[in-house]
């Protein structure tokens, strides 16, 4: 199933969806869920990168 066609089907309660449809659309789920922890921990790593920067700087004008 394309990526047009699943973005177009929607689960109700007249349209049963096939098994393939059902795994195509949980593999997308899966992916963007993977991508979406992935930017969470860049965005997380770069905070703590930058917050160890700035108590380093502040150290060392402690010093």
């Amino acid at each position: 199933m394309t990526k047009p066609s699943l973005r177009s089907f929607r689960l109700n309660s007249l349209d049963e969806p096939t098994d393939d449809m059902l795994h195509a659309i949980m593999e997308q789920v899966g992916e963007a869920a993977k991508e979406s922890t992935k930017r969470a921990k860049q965005a997380l790593q770069r905070m703590f990168e930058e917050t160890d920067a700035e108590i380093r700087a502040l150290k060392a004008l402690q010093s």
